[in-house]
């Protein structure tokens, strides 16, 4: 062995080594490109003593105390679950989709709405007159075996009708098939004939419907036997209108002889200012101001800015079966939108005018994620049979229509006809009838979809309403009135005041109501409330996430380098150990310095005592 020199060091050595020292130190403490851990003790304790994040530093500086480091692991880990757990809160409500309600009010000349006026009666249509007159009669025998009631009738008596020779397709053969009829109320079982007189208050009145084959039949009851007449009525005289192969020949306007007098701004109107169209059960209607290249606008809001009608609401060869009211039918809605008049409108009394102030407001909503509402309905999996915008209620009717035909063959009367298809006929169609309240019934009940399929649309515009009536005219001045009228209009109706009403449509005031939809919750939103719940736990910043992250991918890194090493130590065998005399300093130098960073050592074959990193000053050997 070498001997150790325990002499003192000359004063130039010892500096030169100083130099030497600190230059290997300086090497050692500077980084490298790429530099890992050594182990995951190592990495931990250099995270915890270096990182933003609070509280983390106590895991290191208490570890000489392990009740203490306990106790800070537990609060650490449970303070990260915590904030984790509020993070989750906050990301649900993200994907949730929130909306917030804006209200906003505002103030500009407005676009007057579209006015839909109907006599509220069918008319008796010169080109079906004549089966008309035959459905009466039928129904007046009707009634006159079931209630004992004999109806007036202008027309020829039955026994006149029954000693005429019918084909068997005429329409009383079509209503023999489908007869009004009294029923049990508990068991719905049919009247016998030549029953003996009982409590008709223990009878249900209705009719029967059977499919084609007489196999199954639908059973229509109603506790009322007016509206059983009425129904009963109605469905064989849809049957008539849809026999008639051009419906044209159901175009007769009488607009002279049902408006007497309009005005709107002050300013008399005329016939551009209006469109008509026939309805099956409302009669002729008027639609005002459905001219898109030329809409009316409100200069002032007030009574006397709006629209003036002066109506007849007189019943004059009308069909008393079919509709028991008197008056008109009025409603308001938007352009290029139907007018579904036994959604939306409302009846106009005779003799009363009726003075309706609007106020509009607008919705638009949030498409996209936030709701499912439609654009414009082209995403919608339901054909738009209207020539009209979309609506939901335009898209529920067309999905009905569609269905009716699939299911039965032919189309409903009262919406429009899809393309390839007819109007429902019970001499082309013998068992629609049953088929049609069979999907009335689903269609109800939602059995068919329509309901689901059919979205709001993302942007609507509403009319809200609010009436008031006053006598029209008053007692005083009635007598002048009704001249002008007989005058001008030919007006010689006998029962004056039923026969006229008058109704006033206005804008209450220029404002007018906007509800949007704005999110609630945005991006930058939850950035910012992820960021308040991070320094609400830990006191951090955006930085002290990167610090988190980095952690992570050097635990990553570590165990894949570990795990490579240990994977090459199983796959090469150990080399021999050195000699037991032999002098190697290899094992000093196989350790990974950019791993563990180990301090390194000069090997000499005459041992020196090196300094100590705490002080420059050399350790002295002395002699003994």
């Amino acid at each position: 062995a070498g001997s150790v020199k325990t002499g003192k060091m000359p004063e130039g050595e010892k500096t030169r080594q100083c130099k030497q020292e600190e230059q290997q130190q300086k090497e050692e403490e500077q980084e490298g490109l790429i530099e890992f851990y050594g182990s995951y003790q190592e990495l931990f304790q250099f995270f915890c003593s270096n990182t933003t994040i609070h509280g983390a530093i106590r895991l290191v500086c208490s570890k000489k105390n392990k009740m203490k480091t306990a106790f800070w692991s537990v609060l650490f880990f449970l303070t990260f679950g915590l904030m984790y757990w509020q993070f989750g809160i906050l990301y649900r409500e993200y994907f949730s989709y929130p909306v917030n309600l804006n209200l906003n009010l505002n103030s500009d000349r407005l676009t007057f709405p579209a006015v839909t006026l109907c006599t509220l009666n069918p008319y008796r249509y010169s080109a079906i007159r004549k089966k008309l007159d035959e459905l009466d009669q039928i129904t007046h025998q009707t009634l006159l075996d079931l209630y004992d009631y004999n109806m007036s009738l202008a027309r020829s008596d039955w026994s006149t009708l029954s000693t005429r020779k019918r084909s068997s397709r005429s329409l009383l053969h079509h209503v023999q098939r489908h007869p009004l009829r009294r029923q049990k109320r508990d068991n719905l079982v049919n009247l016998p004939e030549n029953s003996p007189s009982v409590d008709k208050n223990d009878w249900k009145i209705g009719f029967v419907l059977c499919s084609e084959n007489n196999k199954d039949c639908f059973h229509q009851a109603y506790s009322s036997g007016v509206d059983a007449v009425r129904e009963w009525y109605s469905f064989h005289y849809i049957n008539i209108l849809a026999q008639m192969p051009d419906a044209k020949a159901l175009d007769e306007s009488d607009f002279e002889n049902f408006i007497y007098a309009c005005r709107f701004n002050e300013a008399t109107c005329d016939k551009a200012n209006y469109t008509h169209f026939h309805h099956p059960l409302y009669g002729n209607c008027y639609t005002f101001n459905d001219n898109s290249s030329s809409l009316w606008t409100s200069s002032l809001p007030g009574i006397n800015n709006g629209l003036s009608l002066v109506v007849r609401t007189e019943q004059n060869d009308f069909i008393p079966l079919l509709s028991t009211v008197t008056g008109a039918r009025v409603m308001v809605h938007d352009q290029n939108e139907p007018a579904f008049m036994d959604d939306g409108g409302f009846n106009v009394r005779p003799g009363i005018e009726t003075s309706i102030s609007m106020r509009k407001e607008m919705t638009v909503r949030l498409g996209g994620s936030y709701s499912d509402c439609t654009e414009d309905g082209r995403d919608v999996p339901v054909q738009n049979l209207y020539s009209s915008r979309y609506t939901e209620q335009v898209c529920i009717r067309s999905c009905f229509q569609l269905n009716m035909v699939e299911r039965c063959g032919c189309a409903y009367y009262f919406y429009p006809l899809p393309a390839g298809a007819e109007y429902c006929d019970y001499t082309k169609h013998i068992a629609w009838g049953y088929c049609y309240y069979k999907l009335l019934a689903e269609f109800k009940a939602d059995v068919l979809g329509c309901f689901h399929k059919c979205r709001k649309p993302c942007k609507m515009t509403e009319y809200q309403l609010s009436a008031g009536y006053s006598r029209w005219p008053s007692a005083v001045s009635e007598d002048w009135v009704f001249y002008m009228l007989s005058q001008q209009n030919k007006y010689n109706i006998t029962s004056k005041r039923n026969g006229v009403a008058k109704v006033n449509i206005f804008f209450e005031e220029w404002n007018y109501k906007t509800n949007g939809e704005s999110p609630a919750f945005t991006v930058v939103t939850l950035l910012s409330q992820l960021g308040n719940q991070w320094s609400l736990w830990f006191g951090s910043s955006v930085l002290s996430v990167m610090e988190l992250a980095e952690l992570i991918l050097d635990f990553i890194a570590i165990t894949f380098i570990l795990a490579l090493r240990w994977f090459h130590s199983r796959q090469q065998p150990s080399p021999p150990g050195p000699p037991p005399n032999s002098h190697d300093n290899t094992a000093f130098q196989d350790e990974a310095p950019g791993l563990s960073a180990p301090h390194r050592f000069t090997v000499e074959a005459v041992v020196t005592m090196l300094p100590s990193y705490n002080s420059l000053e050399p350790r002295e050997v002395g002699h003994e």
